[in-house]
């Protein structure tokens, strides 16, 4: 666990961190792109932290990838590439920069890490798990595999790189149902989303998919109930989720999808009312994008991904701590299911 008061005491005595107006008016063209939901007072405290990442990251020769869930100071004001679970995977592969500050969860950076071996990448909080990814382990495909003999396994991108390694093929929300649908033999096994399968699964009745019963703590607390009662309030609303939602969750949606789809969907129906039934942070991303779109509630925060914060950040490049290993030998089976992944999702989209 992080000592924060020491962090503190220690960043503090390096950088000027204190609330400032007058760098945060400076930092206007930043600022822009978050204005909407971070007034002017927030920022004159986020502005000191961003302005000090921004520059360690120049003397580090380093790159922040932020997950889509992040909060709006870290994915506008120092990320240098944000996306989904895939786009993220995939530019672990292109940058170029000694360094990677993943800014996700633990999984993330694991997968950074078996995409790009010699690169350092840190994790600025090593807490930030995933009740997916802790809900399957290797012992779990391998009781699969005995259940369902011959079947191929794809597993989510949520799971560690020991899950990945006794997989044939990793898959994200994006891409789950092209790369089931590709799978030879009739049965699938997919985990650990059981949701995202049952989802899945109609998107590909030529396939018996078969699944593990794990789910995300974000998206199983969302009820149909919770939708409908919303479109009582607001008939004009679109509503899109998250298919890591239960099916009947989804079935009440106009539309469902990945973060990228999501983010996709917005921008072509610009909607003047919508909910996102994902996590919070995503509405917040995207409304500066889109000022005419009016996001409303309900959302739910991942309390993993809200352990990332720029303070933690700032300490992980100042000190250079919280480096994420991974075993070569598991790092290798691992960087198999992955690169397949990535490898079928471009050819299937060609």
């Amino acid at each position: 666990m992080l000592d924060l008061t020491a962090i503190r005491d220690e960043l503090q005595a390096h950088y000027d961190l204190k609330p400032s107006l007058e760098l945060a008016e400076s930092m206007s063209d930043i600022h822009a792109r978050m204005d909407r939901v971070v007034p002017l007072p927030d920022w004159a405290v986020a502005a000191p932290y961003v302005a000090a990442i921004n520059r360690l990251k120049q003397e580090r020769n380093a790159v922040i990838l932020a997950h889509n869930y992040m909060t709006p100071d870290i994915y506008h004001g120092v990320a240098d590439v944000v996306g989904d679970s895939l786009a993220l995977a995939i530019e672990a592969t292109k940058v170029k920069a000694d360094v990677i500050v993943q800014c996700g969860v633990h999984f993330m950076a694991e997968t950074s890490k078996i995409l790009s071996p010699e690169k350092t990448v840190l994790m600025p909080d090593m807490e930030a798990g995933c009740s997916l990814a802790e809900s399957i382990t290797a012992e779990g495909i391998a009781e699969m595999r005995a259940r369902y003999p011959g079947a191929a396994v794809v597993s989510y991108v949520n799971t560690t790189a020991e899950v990945k390694a006794a997989s044939d093929i990793c898959c994200t929300s994006a891409n789950a149902a092209q790369i089931v649908g590709a799978m030879e033999g009739d049965t699938v096994i997919m985990t650990p989303d059981k949701y995202l399968a049952q989802n899945v699964a109609k998107q590909v009745p030529h396939k018996r998919v078969v699944w593990w019963d794990g789910r995300c703590i974000v998206h199983e607390r969302f009820t149909p109930q919770d939708l409908r009662d919303f479109r009582s309030w607001h008939p004009d609303l679109k509503i899109i989720a998250h298919p890591e939602c239960p099916p009947d969750v989804v079935a009440e949606a106009d539309f469902a999808g990945s973060t990228a789809g999501i983010l996709e969907w917005v921008g072509r129906e610009r909607p003047a009312q919508a909910m996102l039934v994902t996590e919070c942070s995503m509405a917040s991303n995207i409304s500066d994008a889109h000022p005419e779109v009016d996001f409303l509630g309900p959302c739910n925060m991942c309390p993993y991904m809200k352990k990332i914060t720029l303070e933690k950040i700032l300490w992980s490049l100042h000190s250079m701590t919280g480096a994420v290993e991974v075993d070569p030998a598991i790092a290798a089976d691992a960087r198999r299911s992955v690169e397949r992944m990535i490898s079928l999702s471009q050819k299937l989209a060609a």
